[in-house]
Protein backbone atom coordinates (compact mmCIF):
# COMPACT_ATOMS: atom_id res chain seq x y z
CA UNK A 1 0.00 0.00 0.00
CA UNK A 2 1.00 3.08 -0.64
CA UNK A 3 3.98 2.12 -2.99
CA UNK A 4 5.20 3.53 -6.34
CA UNK A 5 3.63 1.35 -9.04
CA UNK A 6 6.15 -0.37 -11.25
CA UNK A 7 7.41 1.58 -14.43
CA UNK A 8 5.15 -0.25 -17.10
CA UNK A 9 2.02 0.11 -14.55
CA UNK A 10 -1.29 1.52 -16.16
CA UNK A 11 -0.72 4.08 -13.09
CA UNK A 12 2.70 4.71 -13.79
CA UNK A 13 1.95 4.95 -17.93
CA UNK A 14 -0.91 8.10 -16.55
CA UNK A 15 1.16 10.03 -14.55
CA UNK A 16 3.87 10.11 -17.81
CA UNK A 17 1.37 10.87 -19.78
CA UNK A 18 0.59 13.87 -17.48
CA UNK A 19 4.42 15.29 -17.11
CA UNK A 20 4.71 15.19 -20.67
CA UNK A 21 1.75 17.07 -20.89
CA UNK A 22 2.80 19.80 -18.34
CA UNK A 23 6.03 20.16 -20.47
CA UNK A 24 4.26 21.93 -23.25
CA UNK A 25 4.31 25.06 -23.62
CA UNK A 26 2.29 27.77 -21.77
CA UNK A 27 -0.79 29.58 -23.11
CA UNK A 28 0.08 32.46 -25.36
CA UNK A 29 -1.52 35.25 -23.31
CA UNK A 30 0.63 34.07 -20.20
CA UNK A 31 3.53 35.66 -22.12
CA UNK A 32 3.76 39.16 -20.75
CA UNK A 33 6.31 41.11 -18.75
CA UNK A 34 7.12 41.06 -15.37
CA UNK A 35 5.75 43.50 -12.63
CA UNK A 36 9.51 44.81 -11.97
CA UNK A 37 9.00 46.57 -8.93
CA UNK A 38 7.72 43.12 -7.48
CA UNK A 39 10.99 41.68 -8.51
CA UNK A 40 12.90 44.19 -7.09
CA UNK A 41 11.29 43.43 -3.94
CA UNK A 42 11.84 40.15 -3.89
CA UNK A 43 15.96 41.12 -3.94
CA UNK A 44 16.20 43.34 -1.77
CA UNK A 45 14.19 41.09 0.27
CA UNK A 46 16.62 38.32 -0.08
CA UNK A 47 19.33 40.57 1.10
CA UNK A 48 16.95 41.53 4.04
CA UNK A 49 16.90 38.11 4.57
CA UNK A 50 20.84 37.68 4.56
CA UNK A 51 21.71 40.03 7.12
CA UNK A 52 21.62 44.10 4.79
CA UNK A 53 20.01 47.04 5.76
CA UNK A 54 17.84 48.15 2.99
CA UNK A 55 15.35 51.02 2.72
CA UNK A 56 12.44 50.14 0.85
CA UNK A 57 11.73 52.75 -2.30
CA UNK A 58 11.11 50.47 -4.50
CA UNK A 59 6.76 49.46 -3.70
CA UNK A 60 3.81 51.93 -3.39
CA UNK A 61 3.23 50.21 0.20
CA UNK A 62 2.64 52.25 3.45
CA UNK A 63 4.68 51.65 6.18
CA UNK A 64 2.00 51.85 8.56
CA UNK A 65 -0.43 48.79 9.61
CA UNK A 66 -4.55 49.52 9.01
CA UNK A 67 -6.24 52.14 11.00
CA UNK A 68 -7.04 50.84 14.55
CA UNK A 69 -10.61 50.92 13.71
CA UNK A 70 -10.66 48.90 11.54
CA UNK A 71 -8.24 46.09 13.42
CA UNK A 72 -10.54 46.72 15.80
CA UNK A 73 -13.63 46.18 13.67
CA UNK A 74 -12.06 42.57 12.13
CA UNK A 75 -11.57 41.57 15.45
CA UNK A 76 -14.98 41.92 16.76
CA UNK A 77 -16.17 40.42 13.71
CA UNK A 78 -14.02 37.39 14.37
CA UNK A 79 -14.97 36.77 17.90
CA UNK A 80 -18.90 37.08 16.56
CA UNK A 81 -19.44 36.27 12.57
CA UNK A 82 -18.82 33.19 10.80
CA UNK A 83 -17.44 35.65 7.81
CA UNK A 84 -19.04 33.61 5.56
CA UNK A 85 -19.06 34.19 1.42
CA UNK A 86 -21.06 37.88 1.22
CA UNK A 87 -22.70 39.09 -1.98
CA UNK A 88 -20.94 38.93 -4.65
CA UNK A 89 -20.91 42.22 -5.44
CA UNK A 90 -19.84 42.83 -1.92
CA UNK A 91 -21.41 43.96 1.79
CA UNK A 92 -24.36 46.76 1.88
CA UNK A 93 -23.32 48.45 4.39
CA UNK A 94 -19.25 49.23 3.01
CA UNK A 95 -21.28 49.83 -0.29
CA UNK A 96 -23.20 52.07 1.67
CA UNK A 97 -20.44 53.65 3.37
CA UNK A 98 -18.42 54.29 -0.11
CA UNK A 99 -21.41 56.06 -1.33
CA UNK A 100 -21.48 58.24 1.40
CA UNK A 101 -17.82 58.85 0.61
CA UNK A 102 -18.12 59.78 -2.50
CA UNK A 103 -20.83 62.63 -1.15
CA UNK A 104 -18.39 63.75 1.35
CA UNK A 105 -15.67 64.18 -0.22
CA UNK A 106 -16.75 65.37 -3.64
CA UNK A 107 -20.37 66.67 -3.38
CA UNK A 108 -21.42 63.63 -5.95
CA UNK A 109 -24.66 61.57 -5.18
CA UNK A 110 -23.76 57.67 -6.51
CA UNK A 111 -26.71 55.03 -5.65
CA UNK A 112 -25.04 51.71 -3.65
CA UNK A 113 -26.22 49.60 -6.51
CA UNK A 114 -23.28 50.75 -8.66
CA UNK A 115 -20.72 49.80 -6.50
CA UNK A 116 -19.05 46.99 -6.66
CA UNK A 117 -16.39 45.55 -3.70
CA UNK A 118 -13.55 43.88 -5.23
CA UNK A 119 -10.48 41.89 -4.57
CA UNK A 120 -7.84 44.99 -4.32
CA UNK A 121 -7.81 46.97 -7.35
CA UNK A 122 -6.61 44.46 -9.10
CA UNK A 123 -9.53 42.58 -9.91
CA UNK A 124 -11.83 45.53 -10.19
CA UNK A 125 -9.23 46.25 -13.63
CA UNK A 126 -10.16 42.31 -14.40
CA UNK A 127 -13.90 43.12 -13.79
CA UNK A 128 -14.00 46.33 -15.99
CA UNK A 129 -11.70 44.79 -18.84
CA UNK A 130 -13.83 41.74 -19.09
CA UNK A 131 -16.81 43.43 -19.10
CA UNK A 132 -16.02 46.57 -21.47
CA UNK A 133 -13.88 45.07 -23.86
CA UNK A 134 -13.91 42.35 -26.54
CA UNK A 135 -10.42 40.72 -27.52
CA UNK A 136 -8.93 42.49 -30.47
CA UNK A 137 -10.27 45.52 -28.60
CA UNK A 138 -7.93 48.75 -28.28
CA UNK A 139 -7.09 51.18 -25.04
CA UNK A 140 -5.40 53.70 -24.76
CA UNK A 141 -2.87 53.97 -21.69
CA UNK A 142 -0.48 57.07 -21.20
CA UNK A 143 2.75 56.16 -20.91
CA UNK A 144 4.69 56.29 -18.25
CA UNK A 145 2.14 54.45 -16.61
CA UNK A 146 1.10 51.63 -13.95
CA UNK A 147 2.89 48.67 -15.93
CA UNK A 148 -0.20 46.08 -14.86
CA UNK A 149 -2.44 47.93 -16.90
CA UNK A 150 -0.72 46.65 -20.17
CA UNK A 151 0.05 43.28 -18.80
CA UNK A 152 -3.81 42.74 -17.75
CA UNK A 153 -5.00 43.95 -21.12
CA UNK A 154 -2.84 41.75 -22.86
CA UNK A 155 -3.41 38.39 -21.22
CA UNK A 156 -7.06 39.38 -21.78
CA UNK A 157 -5.99 39.49 -25.65
CA UNK A 158 -6.87 43.34 -25.39
CA UNK A 159 -4.52 45.45 -27.26
CA UNK A 160 -2.91 48.32 -25.14
CA UNK A 161 -2.30 51.92 -27.30
CA UNK A 162 0.26 53.80 -25.67
CA UNK A 163 -0.41 57.07 -25.84
CA UNK A 164 3.16 59.03 -25.33
CA UNK A 165 3.03 61.93 -22.55
CA UNK A 166 5.50 64.65 -20.70
CA UNK A 167 5.93 67.81 -19.42
CA UNK A 168 4.18 69.89 -21.86
CA UNK A 169 0.97 67.90 -20.29
CA UNK A 170 2.39 67.07 -17.26
CA UNK A 171 2.64 63.94 -18.20
CA UNK A 172 -1.01 63.23 -18.51
CA UNK A 173 -3.03 62.51 -22.22
CA UNK A 174 -4.03 65.07 -24.05
CA UNK A 175 -7.68 65.55 -25.06
CA UNK A 176 -7.36 66.59 -28.85
CA UNK A 177 -4.59 63.66 -28.68
CA UNK A 178 -7.09 61.01 -28.08
CA UNK A 179 -9.41 62.15 -30.39
CA UNK A 180 -7.12 62.40 -33.16
CA UNK A 181 -5.73 58.99 -32.35
CA UNK A 182 -9.35 57.70 -32.09
CA UNK A 183 -9.55 59.09 -35.48
CA UNK A 184 -6.76 57.72 -37.13
CA UNK A 185 -6.95 54.19 -35.34
CA UNK A 186 -10.11 53.69 -33.38
CA UNK A 187 -10.12 53.25 -29.32
CA UNK A 188 -12.48 51.28 -27.25
CA UNK A 189 -11.04 52.60 -23.85
CA UNK A 190 -9.05 55.23 -22.38
CA UNK A 191 -7.19 54.36 -19.05
CA UNK A 192 -5.91 57.66 -16.74
CA UNK A 193 -5.05 57.91 -13.27
CA UNK A 194 -5.07 60.99 -11.24
CA UNK A 195 -2.73 61.01 -9.39
CA UNK A 196 -0.49 59.13 -11.44
CA UNK A 197 1.85 56.53 -10.69
CA UNK A 198 4.95 56.85 -11.61
CA UNK A 199 4.60 60.24 -11.80
CA UNK A 200 2.24 61.48 -8.88
CA UNK A 201 1.11 64.21 -11.47
CA UNK A 202 -2.69 65.59 -11.25
CA UNK A 203 -5.33 66.14 -13.68
CA UNK A 204 -7.25 69.32 -12.76
CA UNK A 205 -10.92 69.41 -13.33
CA UNK A 206 -11.24 71.24 -16.39
CA UNK A 207 -8.60 68.42 -18.10
CA UNK A 208 -10.35 65.56 -16.93
CA UNK A 209 -13.34 66.88 -17.77
CA UNK A 210 -11.93 67.23 -21.38
CA UNK A 211 -11.29 63.99 -21.37
CA UNK A 212 -14.36 62.36 -20.00
CA UNK A 213 -16.39 64.60 -22.67
CA UNK A 214 -13.82 63.36 -25.92
CA UNK A 215 -14.58 59.77 -24.68
CA UNK A 216 -18.09 60.31 -24.77
CA UNK A 217 -18.72 62.25 -27.96
CA UNK A 218 -16.38 59.54 -29.70
CA UNK A 219 -17.98 56.42 -27.82
CA UNK A 220 -14.79 55.68 -25.82
CA UNK A 221 -15.34 54.15 -21.94
CA UNK A 222 -13.34 55.66 -19.72
CA UNK A 223 -11.83 53.94 -17.22
CA UNK A 224 -10.49 56.75 -14.00
CA UNK A 225 -7.78 54.88 -12.02
CA UNK A 226 -8.15 56.43 -8.76
CA UNK A 227 -6.45 55.03 -5.98
CA UNK A 228 -4.50 57.16 -4.89
CA UNK A 229 -7.12 60.19 -4.40
CA UNK A 230 -6.54 61.30 -0.78
CA UNK A 231 -3.07 61.26 -1.33
CA UNK A 232 -2.47 64.93 -2.41
CA UNK A 233 -0.33 67.64 -1.37
CA UNK A 234 -1.17 70.64 -3.95
CA UNK A 235 -4.94 70.68 -4.18
CA UNK A 236 -7.73 67.90 -3.35
CA UNK A 237 -8.28 65.59 -6.93
CA UNK A 238 -11.12 65.44 -8.67
CA UNK A 239 -13.48 62.13 -9.47
CA UNK A 240 -14.18 61.57 -12.95
CA UNK A 241 -17.56 60.81 -11.69
CA UNK A 242 -18.06 64.67 -11.01
CA UNK A 243 -18.20 64.79 -15.00
CA UNK A 244 -19.66 61.65 -16.16
CA UNK A 245 -22.08 59.19 -15.17
CA UNK A 246 -20.59 57.21 -17.45
CA UNK A 247 -17.34 56.91 -16.32
CA UNK A 248 -15.48 53.45 -14.34
CA UNK A 249 -14.47 54.30 -11.39
CA UNK A 250 -11.70 52.53 -9.57
CA UNK A 251 -10.37 52.84 -5.83
CA UNK A 252 -9.15 51.04 -3.09
CA UNK A 253 -8.43 50.97 0.66
CA UNK A 254 -5.01 50.02 -0.19
CA UNK A 255 -3.13 53.21 -0.36
CA UNK A 256 -5.05 56.45 1.45
CA UNK A 257 -6.22 54.07 3.85
CA UNK A 258 -3.25 51.92 4.03
CA UNK A 259 -4.73 48.46 3.78
CA UNK A 260 -2.37 46.99 0.87
CA UNK A 261 -2.23 43.51 2.21
CA UNK A 262 -5.98 43.47 3.14
CA UNK A 263 -6.88 43.29 -1.00
CA UNK A 264 -10.16 45.35 -0.68
CA UNK A 265 -11.19 47.91 -3.15
CA UNK A 266 -13.91 49.00 -5.14
CA UNK A 267 -15.17 49.72 -8.58
CA UNK A 268 -18.07 51.99 -9.31
CA UNK A 269 -20.03 51.42 -12.94
CA UNK A 270 -23.33 52.57 -14.86
CA UNK A 271 -26.24 51.10 -14.17
CA UNK A 272 -26.11 49.22 -17.43
CA UNK A 273 -22.95 47.45 -16.30
CA UNK A 274 -23.83 46.14 -12.84
CA UNK A 275 -25.68 42.59 -13.70
CA UNK A 276 -22.67 42.22 -16.37
CA UNK A 277 -20.08 42.44 -13.41
CA UNK A 278 -21.87 40.96 -10.93
CA UNK A 279 -22.17 37.64 -13.14
CA UNK A 280 -18.02 37.71 -13.75
CA UNK A 281 -17.53 38.95 -10.27
CA UNK A 282 -19.38 35.33 -9.18
CA UNK A 283 -17.77 33.45 -11.44
CA UNK A 284 -14.28 34.35 -10.92
CA UNK A 285 -14.27 35.55 -7.30
CA UNK A 286 -17.44 34.51 -5.54
CA UNK A 287 -16.96 36.99 -3.67
CA UNK A 288 -14.48 39.59 -1.85
CA UNK A 289 -12.84 38.44 1.76
CA UNK A 290 -15.45 39.03 4.44
CA UNK A 291 -12.79 40.13 6.93
CA UNK A 292 -11.22 42.65 4.90
CA UNK A 293 -14.78 44.47 4.18
CA UNK A 294 -15.30 44.70 7.90
CA UNK A 295 -12.14 46.03 8.14
CA UNK A 296 -12.84 48.49 5.20
CA UNK A 297 -15.92 49.64 6.98
CA UNK A 298 -14.00 50.44 9.84
CA UNK A 299 -11.54 52.20 8.24
CA UNK A 300 -14.01 55.04 7.25
CA UNK A 301 -13.95 55.89 10.73
CA UNK A 302 -10.37 56.84 10.45
CA UNK A 303 -9.89 59.83 9.13
CA UNK A 304 -7.94 61.49 11.46
CA UNK A 305 -5.22 58.64 12.03
CA UNK A 306 -5.26 58.40 7.82
CA UNK A 307 -4.48 61.92 7.84
CA UNK A 308 -1.90 62.01 10.33
CA UNK A 309 -0.32 59.34 7.51
CA UNK A 310 -0.88 61.63 4.52
CA UNK A 311 1.11 64.21 6.85
CA UNK A 312 4.30 62.39 7.05
CA UNK A 313 3.92 61.49 3.26
CA UNK A 314 3.82 65.19 2.79
CA UNK A 315 7.25 65.43 5.05
CA UNK A 316 8.91 62.71 2.99
CA UNK A 317 7.76 64.31 -0.09
CA UNK A 318 9.74 67.51 0.87
CA UNK A 319 12.79 65.48 2.58
CA UNK A 320 13.14 64.08 -0.76
CA UNK A 321 12.93 67.26 -2.90
CA UNK A 322 15.38 69.22 -1.13
CA UNK A 323 17.54 66.02 -0.10
CA UNK A 324 17.39 64.25 -3.75
CA UNK A 325 19.01 67.05 -5.85
CA UNK A 326 21.50 67.44 -3.18
CA UNK A 327 22.89 63.81 -4.33
CA UNK A 328 22.90 63.97 -8.21
CA UNK A 329 18.95 63.77 -8.84
CA UNK A 330 18.48 66.87 -10.01
CA UNK A 331 15.53 66.72 -12.89
CA UNK A 332 12.28 65.20 -10.48
CA UNK A 333 9.04 65.41 -12.07
CA UNK A 334 6.94 67.59 -10.13
CA UNK A 335 4.25 65.33 -7.91
CA UNK A 336 0.98 66.76 -7.30
CA UNK A 337 0.46 63.69 -4.98
CA UNK A 338 0.41 59.86 -4.36
CA UNK A 339 3.86 58.91 -2.89
CA UNK A 340 6.19 59.03 -6.03
CA UNK A 341 8.50 61.29 -7.45
CA UNK A 342 10.07 60.23 -10.39
CA UNK A 343 13.69 61.03 -11.47
CA UNK A 344 14.95 61.37 -14.84
CA UNK A 345 18.80 60.02 -14.34
CA UNK A 346 19.85 59.72 -18.14
CA UNK A 347 22.87 62.48 -16.83
CA UNK A 348 24.27 59.09 -14.38
CA UNK A 349 23.28 56.34 -16.42
CA UNK A 350 22.23 55.15 -19.63
CA UNK A 351 20.68 51.84 -18.33
CA UNK A 352 17.99 52.50 -15.41
CA UNK A 353 17.85 48.21 -14.89
CA UNK A 354 21.20 48.68 -14.65
CA UNK A 355 21.72 51.78 -11.80
CA UNK A 356 19.08 50.43 -9.55
CA UNK A 357 20.65 47.22 -9.16
CA UNK A 358 23.90 48.37 -8.20
CA UNK A 359 22.16 51.36 -5.91
CA UNK A 360 20.66 48.32 -4.28
CA UNK A 361 24.11 46.18 -4.05
CA UNK A 362 26.48 49.10 -2.90
CA UNK A 363 24.02 51.67 -1.07
CA UNK A 364 21.10 49.62 -0.03
CA UNK A 365 18.57 51.20 -1.02
CA UNK A 366 15.66 49.87 -3.54
CA UNK A 367 14.27 51.60 -5.84
CA UNK A 368 12.29 51.02 -9.38
CA UNK A 369 13.07 51.35 -12.78
CA UNK A 370 11.73 53.51 -15.08
CA UNK A 371 11.65 50.50 -17.79
CA UNK A 372 8.69 49.20 -15.93
CA UNK A 373 6.67 52.26 -16.47
CA UNK A 374 7.51 53.34 -19.80
CA UNK A 375 9.11 50.67 -22.37
CA UNK A 376 10.47 53.62 -24.47
CA UNK A 377 12.32 55.99 -22.33
CA UNK A 378 12.24 54.45 -19.12
CA UNK A 379 15.98 53.29 -19.04
CA UNK A 380 16.28 57.41 -18.38
CA UNK A 381 14.42 57.55 -14.93
CA UNK A 382 13.79 56.08 -11.46
CA UNK A 383 10.88 55.60 -9.10
CA UNK A 384 11.37 57.25 -5.87
CA UNK A 385 8.58 55.65 -3.40
CA UNK A 386 7.90 57.94 0.05
CA UNK A 387 5.31 55.65 1.91
CA UNK A 388 7.86 54.61 4.58
CA UNK A 389 9.03 56.15 7.52
CA UNK A 390 10.64 59.85 7.93
CA UNK A 391 13.72 58.90 9.10
CA UNK A 392 13.73 55.34 6.63
CA UNK A 393 13.47 58.14 4.34
CA UNK A 394 16.43 60.57 6.38
CA UNK A 395 18.75 57.27 5.98
CA UNK A 396 17.89 56.97 2.09
CA UNK A 397 19.21 60.10 1.71
CA UNK A 398 22.45 60.00 3.36
CA UNK A 399 23.26 56.61 1.85
CA UNK A 400 22.36 58.05 -1.32
CA UNK A 401 25.03 61.46 -0.37
CA UNK A 402 27.61 58.96 0.46
CA UNK A 403 27.04 56.45 -2.25
CA UNK A 404 30.47 56.95 -4.51
CA UNK A 405 28.11 56.09 -8.09
CA UNK A 406 27.14 59.78 -7.48
CA UNK A 407 30.18 61.38 -6.47
CA UNK A 408 31.48 61.67 -10.25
Amino acid sequence: MGDIPPADSPGSTKRTAMAQALLRDPARRSNIDSFIVMDVMRMAAADEAAGRSIIHMEVGQPATPAPLAAREAAKRAIDSNNLGYTLALGMTPLRERITQHYSESYGVSVDPGRVVVTTGSSAAFVLAFLALFDAGARVALPSPGYPCYRHILTALGVDPVIVTTGPATRWMPDPEDIARLHALAGLDGLLVASPANPTGTMLTPDHLAALTKVCRDNGIWFISDEIYHGLTYTQPAATALQSSDDAIVINSFSKYFSMTGWRVGWLIVPDALVRVVERLAQNLYIAPPAIAQVAALGAFDAREELEANRRVYAANRELLLQELPKAGFTDIVPADGAFYLYANVSALTGDALEFCGRMLREAGVATTPGVDFDAARGNQYVRFSYAGSTPDMQEAARRLHAWPLLKR
